[in-house]
């Protein structure tokens, strides 16, 4: 078959689905403006993402053996064939789920949406699909529509619900993508699968449970043109609903999704959200005991709110319909820190101020007047809290915690904050500077402390990419930022400081490499020593090397560069740099 045809048949095929009437339907209710429709969004700033489906019935082991990768990829990474991976629906019957209860939990975190799998890449529907028996209500015997009761409790307790919908990956269908490992089906299309499964279950899923805050498309693979139009049109039944930027075919959505890591910086211009898992594995798996604690969980939600981004936390539900005792615990506990600090999360938008090496910063700004958080991880042994480059004058300053009143002065490089003593809280104290006046940032660059040391991180990095070639960049591992991906040795990165103390300074770096014999160059410009490292035995395994010696002769503003050799580089981690000037 020709190409034309095969795309006139597509066409003809979704025209019969009454795919280009959706417009025509007029029970929705009016499109709002971009902005109007993100507005809640924007506002609510922290969701619960769920990973639930009939791989929860076996904590993604099969046959005994706990596969790789997380639970809900186990008919993939088990390469188990449809008809035994079907048999799984059998045997899920999750009797205590209680959608009052899930959605509770949601709420007391403090989340204000909640983002749900109606049908995850091994093609189980996860609600009453009128289009596939496939589903939890006609092939399980808890025959129940799980996304139908959430869907309605989310309306009663005022929690904006949202589907997730693998469009593309569909290991049950023999048109769905993915599947190339059972051979006991003749494949069909991917336009058949689009025009028999998908598109009239994202209809369904549109048109028959309420009012859809989101739309989480994932994973956007191989489809024609028309597959992705076809599916994209169906949006128009909600046209207030958000959808993230996973559909496909340039298509990008109302918002960019990071998966696992938190960007070092915010892409510019762009709305966009973290989604990541509250342990190691999105669906339910046995074993997994990698729990995120609950200062790790406030500290992302006050990072990524911070950099202007929403944070999705997934939570994964066992077969029996229940969250594990550990993700209960550590919900109520971020919970306790939003009944609390709340006001400074929701509502805010990024931090104006420079880097802060003792913790965050969110903003508001109403009718012209700014109010700045600061989220204090690190508090000031000596009391004494700098806010660098705020030439704003604060009019009051408090402990939210406690509505303690705090002394603000101004100094020559920003605000100085008296401190109690004692943290107001273990995770993240805040403290809420209102100012008077329009806000006015001035830009500072690192320098050397009262004792002359110089923390550079990756995140201060400027990275100098050669064109063309796999960018690198900054990337986070065990809640540390790294320069990764360092494959180009024509790339490098550079730090802009102010170094008012001339002298000499010992550098030491915070590094991983796998292979032997690395060189580099490091230094200031006009200035630069050689460095050898050798393999510190996987890219995993950082270590604190000292590198030599810089002289630093005029004061002012520099940069300090580290520079691949050419033809003698291996890819390389670097966590940090230090200067310490040295009294000779």
């Amino acid at each position: 078959m020709n190409i034309n045809r095969l795309r006139f048949t597509a066409l003809a095929l979704f025209a019969m689905l009454g795919i280009n009437d959706l417009c025509a339907q007029d029970s929705s209710p009016a499109k709002q403006s971009r902005d109007e429709r993100m507005a809640w969004w924007h506002e609510a700033k922290f969701g619960m993402f769920v990973h639930w489906g009939i791989y929860s019935t076996t904590g993604g082991e099969y046959n005994g053996q706990k596969l790789p990768n997380s639970a809900e990829w186990m008919m993939n990474k088990g390469r188990i064939p449809i008809a035994e991976y079907s048999k799984y629906a059998t045997q899920f019957n999750p009797v205590k789920f209680d959608a009052a209860e899930f959605v509770g939990r949601a709420k007391q975190a403090g989340m204000k949406y909640l983002v749900i799998t109606a049908k995850h890449h091994d093609g189980f529907s996860m609600f009453g699909s009128t289009c596939n028996p496939y589903n939890v209500v006609e092939a399980t015997p808890f025959k129940r529509d799980i996304m139908k009761e959430l869907a309605d409790e989310c309306q009663k307790q005022d929690i904006k619900f949202g589907f997730y919908y693998s469009q593309a990956q569909d290991w049950h269908h023999p048109g769905g993508f993915g599947n190339n490992w059972d051979k006991t089906f003749e494949r069909v299309s991917t336009d058949e699968y689009v025009r028999d499964k998908a598109v009239p279950e994202v209809k369904q899923l549109l048109t028959e449970y309420g009012p859809i805050g989101i739309f989480w498309w994932d994973t956007p693979r191989a489809m024609s043109k028309e597959s992705f139009d076809a599916l994209h049109s169906l949006t128009k039944l909600q046209p207030n609903v958000i959808t993230n930027d996973r559909l496909g075919e340039g298509y990008r959505g109302d918002y960019k999704t990071f998966e696992r890591n938190i960007p070092a910086e915010a892409p510019a211009g762009e709305d966009w959200e973290v989604c990541m898992p509250i342990s190691g594995s999105w669906g339910y798996k046995k074993g997994d005991n990698d729990f995120k604690s609950p200062q790790t969980l406030i500290r992302n939600l006050v990072d990524i709110a911070g950099k202007g981004g929403n944070y999705l936390l997934n939570v994964s539900p066992t077969g029996e319909g229940t969250l594990l005792p550990q993700a209960i615990e550590n919900l109520k506990a971020v919970g306790q820190w939003m009944a609390v600090n709340s006001e400074s999360i929701y509502g805010t938008t990024a931090s104006p101020l420079p880097k802060l090496e003792w913790g965050r910063c969110t903003a508001k700004t109403t009718d012209g007047q700014t109010t700045l958080y600061l989220h204090v991880f690190d508090w000031p042994s000596d009391g004494k809290l700098n806010v660098p480059g705020l030439k704003t004058a604060v009019r009051s300053a408090r402990l939210i915690a406690n509505n303690v009143s705090v002394d603000a002065k101004s100094i020559d490089d920003g605000v100085e904050l008296s401190l109690p003593g004692e943290a107001t809280d273990p995770h993240a104290s805040v403290i809420e500077l209102k100012l008077d006046g329009k806000l006015e940032v001035e830009a500072t660059l690192p320098k050397p402390d009262k004792n002359g040391l110089l923390v550079l991180t990756a995140d201060k990095a400027y990275m100098h990419n050669n064109e063309g070639s796999r960018e690198v960049g900054v990337r986070i591992h065990d809640d540390i930022p790294h320069i990764g991906y360092w494959t180009d040795d024509q790339a490098w990165a550079e730090w802009s400081v102010q170094m008012d103390q001339p002298g000499d300074y010992e550098v030491t770096a915070v590094l991983s490499v796998e292979g032997e014999n690395t060189h580099f160059q490091y230094g200031l410009p006009g200035g630069f020593q050689t460095a050898k490292v050798d393999s510190t035995g996987g890219y995993g395994n950082y270590v604190e090397k000292k590198l030599g010696t810089i002289k630093v002769t005029d004061p002012g503003t520099t940069s300090i560069q580290v520079k691949p050799v050419p033809g003698q580089w291996n890819p390389m981690n670097l966590r940090q740099l230090s200067l310490q000037r040295v009294d000779r």
